[in-house]
């Protein structure tokens, strides 16, 4: 039995203030009375600096006049090294025996590795003499410290606290603690940097960027990405239990090097550590401090928080304006249709111009060539060669290219930083651009971002943009995480060669974009840590317009490597009606797993599992448009499954739409909108709805029910007024 599910879309046209509004203090700067105590001012938020003969402390952090500060705190901590003897680590050739091994499996329904082999290089150079160093003791090697306030541009005003160490062993060291407001939002921008001038080789990790202690009575915690596999939450709601008045702690240290502890503490993990050479340095990734402060609002169906508020809209503008995410329209590519499942790398020629006729009747706008498409070994292997495309799939791939773009279809294509160590024109320009410990799945070797590779492989796709009209790139697989250090490579250490290289990837992202303004990029999870890898986070969200999220969903594909057959009937677990009971499964995981990064603009988040796959009435017409509002929590931008499985009514459900869709998104612009304050949270059981209201108050409004609620329901909507007419 089939269960009945409603999902609906409510328009609404008018143009109305909404309904919750917050007042904002004026008061933007930083003084200091006598160069021993900063004030800095943003608006509701107060941050007091310290400065004494002992060091330099955060003596109180205010929002609208009330101190969540449990006690003065650090501004920096971190540990220094000495390089014994002292010289510049000597990386590995490659020569190097030991390697890691990657299998990719399957574990919980989703994708997943087995890693055989572990990194134990031993280098000559030894770390000694270590100290930690904490910013409120720094007398016991930093001279006195001085301060500059600057205004940097109209709207900032800058504090740099430099120590500088003249004396002791780490003689010629600097350190400057920056701060920065940004007029307007209620939020102080930090970041350390420090700099070797000395001639000693030394080494920094465990850096704390802002050694933060919220006190109790402000302690509750709200996650607003997602914490898991290996990587913490890059934004963290602080707040009273009403969640009224608080602080949003963001970090934008890249995926599992980043802490940001239980009372607001934010810094690098154990994954971190970086070398200082004689006149080299380093900067930090900026941490943010952003204050809310209102009241609670009751409505009939929950209540309606100062901070839900806030994430909603000003926390949104100060992530785009300030923190400097990517604008991105998703309009531009969405829906996309996928090839991966049921084809897995089986593409060719003959099947992708069948998919290509059905995803334009069907109304998608970008049809993405995953694994598949590039020559390999062999028809069934996921790692390709390099970037050159199969001519035994595809005899005249631009012919194929140029055939989907004829069907009004962008092209999107699959590409990794695995590369074939014999065959791949990578290794004949970078014969030595590969990881080193070797990093190895199936036939190929992992290409090191820490190297001068990583501008072949900018380029390399910018090549298939201009050759095939690519688009849009898919970039996989885990190469990061396992490390780099090999001779010539950017990398001195094991460790400092993670940072490196997450950095060196999110670096070829700004290349591309740069050269080609029309190309959309997306980091998987994999390629950004592992599998099934680490949530999305800021860092990747500034330099790339999407992140796929884990974990990949194929509820109610079927087989995932198989086309849908006739022999299916052989399978219980294929079955139309339990097939039909995941595919609503399916758009339930994506709706939870969307509301958990509630944090950042939705419409960046992509998540895989809307299947297009119908075997004898599985995919129902209720299913489809379930599919679609429930992807529409962000928007519609990943669908995937064997079209030829769709019926014509199928195809006109979708085409439908995904028209409607197209048309309020232009005209309101709802995928760049979420409200969800003051009604229930995302379920599937009961009725539960949020907004997509633009700011002048109109758009669209998604309600959907669960299995378990009843058939009718009042529901409101508490982002308009009272007093304005809707139709």
């Amino acid at each position: 039995m089939f269960y009945r599910y409603y999902a609906f879309l409510i328009i609404l046209f008018t143009t109305v203030t909404p309904v919750f509004s917050q007042e904002r203090d004026s008061n933007y700067d930083i003084k200091t009375d006598g160069n021993s105590t900063f004030t800095i001012r943003a608006g509701i938020l107060t941050r007091k600096i310290k400065i004494d003969q002992e060091g330099i402390s955060m003596v109180d952090l205010l929002v609208s006049h009330q101190n969540i500060l449990a006690g003065p705190v650090n501004e920096t901590v971190f540990c220094l090294y000495k390089a014994f003897p002292n010289c510049k680590p000597k990386g590995i050739d490659q020569s190097y025996g030991q390697s890691i091994k990657q299998v990719a499996t399957e574990q919980n329904k989703t994708d997943a590795l087995n890693i055989e082999g572990i990194n134990k290089v031993k280098q000559e150079v030894l770390w000694t003499d270590s100290v930690k160093l904490n910013s409120a003791k720094w007398a016991q090697i930093f001279d006195k410290s001085v301060s500059i306030i600057s205004n940097p541009s109209k709207e900032k005003t800058r504090l740099i606290i430099r120590s500088r160490c003249t004396g002791s062993q780490y003689k010629g060291l600097t350190v400057n603690i920056v701060y920065e407001i940004h007029q307007g939002f209620p939020g102080i921008k930090k970041w350390i940097e420090l700099s070797n001038n000395g001639g000693q080789w030394i080494k920094i990790d465990q850096l704390v960027i802002d050694d933060i202690s919220i006190q109790e009575n402000f302690a509750t915690i709200t996650d607003l990405t997602p914490s898991e596999s290996g990587a913490v939450t890059s934004i963290r709601g602080f707040s009273n239990k009403d969640k009224n008045t608080g602080i949003i702690a963001v970090s934008e240290v890249p995926s599992a090097l980043r802490t940001l502890e239980n009372k607001g503490r934010m810094g690098y993990s154990g994954y971190f550590e970086w070398v200082l050479g004689p006149a080299e340095n380093f900067v930090s990734e900026p941490v943010y401090i952003y204050a809310f402060d209102g009241a609670s609002v009751p409505t009939v169906s929950a209540i309606s928080t100062e901070l839900d508020r806030t994430i909603e809209k000003p926390f949104k503008k100060y992530l785009y304006q300030v923190v400097g995410l990517l604008p991105f329209e998703a309009n531009r590519i969405s829906p996309i249709w996928c090839t991966w499942s049921n084809f897995a790398a089986l593409i060719n020629d003959k099947n992708i111009r069948e998919m290509a006729d059905i995803a334009s009747e069907a109304g998608m706008k970008t049809m993405l060539l995953d694994a598949g498409w590039a020559a390999a070994e062999t028809p069934d292997t996921s790692i390709p060669i390099g970037t050159e495309p199969d001519s035994t799939k595809f005899p005249d791939f631009k012919s194929t290219c140029d055939y989907i773009a004829s069907k009004n279809l962008k092209l999107g294509l699959w590409v990794t930083c695995f590369r074939h160590p014999g065959l791949s024109e990578d290794f004949k320009v970078f014969p030595y651009g590969n990881s080193l410990p070797k990093i190895k799945r199936e036939s190929g070797l992992a290409m090191s971002f820490a190297s001068d590779w990583r501008y072949y492989y900018a380029n390399d796709m910018l090549k298939l943009r201009d050759m095939y009209n690519a688009t849009y790139f898919k970039q996989d697989l885990t190469n990061v995480k396992f490390g780099d250090i090999a001779e010539g490579h950017d990398s001195r250490t094991l460790k400092e060669s993670i940072l490196r290289g997450l950095r060196g990837l999110l670096e070829t992202q700004d290349l591309i974009r740069q050269s080609s303004p029309d190309v959309t990029v997306e980091l998987t999870h994999e390629i950004y840590w592992g599998t099934p890898g680490t949530p999305c986070d800021i860092a990747a969200l500034k330099h790339a317009n999407t992140f796929h999220i884990p974990p990949n969903d194929y509820a109610g594909a079927g087989h995932t490597k198989q086309r849908v057959n006739p022999g299916w009937d052989k399978n219980p677990s294929f079955q139309p009606e339990k097939l039909n009971e995941l595919l609503n499964l399916g758009c339930w995981n994506a709706r939870r797993r969307v509301f958990a990064y509630r944090g950042l603009p939705l419409q960046s988040i992509e998540y895989y599992g809307a299947a297009t796959v119908n075997f004898k009435g599985s995919l129902t017409t209720q299913v489809q448009q379930r599919q679609i509002c429930s992807w529409l929590m962000g928007a519609p931008n990943v669908f995937a499954g064997d079209l030829a499985s769709l019926t014509t009514e199928n195809r006109r459900v979708y085409r439908q739409g995904f028209q409607l869709l197209e048309r309020l998104d232009k005209e309101y612009g709802i995928y760049s909108n979420f409200q969800y304050s003051g009604v229930p949270e995302p379920t599937d059981t009961e009725w539960h709805w949020w907004g997509k209201l633009n700011d002048e108050g109109y758009g669209a409004v998604v309600v959907i029910r669960g299995k378990e609620g009843a058939n009718q329901k009042k529901i409101n909507i508490p982002w308009v007024q009272k007093d304005k007419k809707y139709r």
